[in-house]
């Protein structure tokens, strides 16, 4: 990471961006046993150099932004396993710091974006894939404020609202997130053309299109065929930057914790989705350095001529 790092904003508008791959991914190829309801957010307490290598990898694969293990630790979540709020926020900090860590010697411009799971990544029932918990908005808002409080007092370069999967806990986000201070995405989990709850995903983007604090708008978290329609809808609903980073096309069996189906994510589909507006461009569960490599050499070969 240079001393010299340009912002991500302004990066955004230079060229598109690639982010990293699905982070337990890259932990179980490691051999970190991933099991536990807390997920990769376990290894922050337990072995938070693993975290670091992981990062490092997708650095070294071509990603220019690691997205931190933060995603499923909540002070709710943690709290259940015996750690205390004051211990909680130290590993929510921590997130961000490991993820800064593994970019110092890239030599290049590199960002740290602090993942922001949804409220049904606590439960680690599969819930974030239904949405709907029966909570209102003001008690998503209210779950939601003190972690991206923190996340923020951490000084990523964005925090990214992820696979975020109905209406609802999106605005509750976009009220959690105001006047923090540090941009944000905000990235759906989504079916065909709607949320994971059902509703349409021009409804769903509308509600950030003036969100000054959002950055980007897109999805992740899906099946990759459901990214082609949805970057398109997202940079024509909101004339904002697109975010796209789905998994592998396999599906996640909730009750056997376990993917299910064949992969076809395929690095090809990237230039497709650059040119129909988007700037932030990975992948999520089950793609791992390889692939992320490929992404990042198809954006290079294939963007045009300024």
């Amino acid at each position: 990471m240079k001393v010299d790092s340009v912002k991500l904003t302004d990066a955004l508008t230079q060229r598109p961006l690639v982010l990293d791959g699905g982070l337990s991914n890259q932990l179980e190829a490691a051999g970190h046993d991933l099991s536990d309801a807390l997920w990769s957010a376990r290894l922050l307490a337990d072995e938070p150099g693993a975290i670091t290598a992981a990062h490092r990898a997708y650095y070294e694969a071509g990603a220019d932004i690691a997205i931190t293990a933060s995603y499923q630790a909540t002070f709710e979540g943690l709290a259940k396993h015996g750690i205390d709020a004051v211990s909680s926020a130290e590993l929510l900090r921590l997130s961000v710091e490991l993820a800064r860590e593994a970019g110092v010697d890239t030599g290049r411009d590199v960002w740290v974006a602090a993942s922001a799971g949804p409220y049904g990544a606590m439960l680690a029932d599969g819930s974030e894939y239904r949405g709907r918990y029966g909570l209102t908005v003001a008690e998503l808002e209210r779950f939601h404020r003190p972690r991206l409080e923190v996340l923020a007092d951490a000084e990523p370069d964005v925090v990214a609202l992820e696979t975020v999967p109905d209406t609802d806990e999106a605005r509750a986000l976009l009220r959690a997130v105001r006047g923090l201070g540090v941009p944000a995405w905000l990235s759906y989990t989504v079916s065909g053309g709607y949320t994971r709850a059902g509703q349409p995903l021009a409804e769903a983007f509308a509600l950030a299109a003036d969100a000054e604090e959002i950055i980007a708008v897109g999805v992740n978290c899906c099946d990759p065929k459901d990214a082609d329609a949805a970057v398109r809808l997202a940079a024509r609903i909101t004339g904002k930057p697109v975010v796209v980073y789905p998994n592998s096309g396999e599906t996640w069996d909730a009750g056997a914790r376990a993917w299910r189906g064949p992969a076809h994510f395929s690095a090809g589909r990237v230039v497709g989705w650059r040119d129909a507006g988007a700037r932030l461009i990975g992948g999520c569960c089950r793609v791992g350095p390889e692939t992320i490599t490929r992404v990042a050499a198809e954006l290079s070969a294939g963007e045009r001529p300024k």
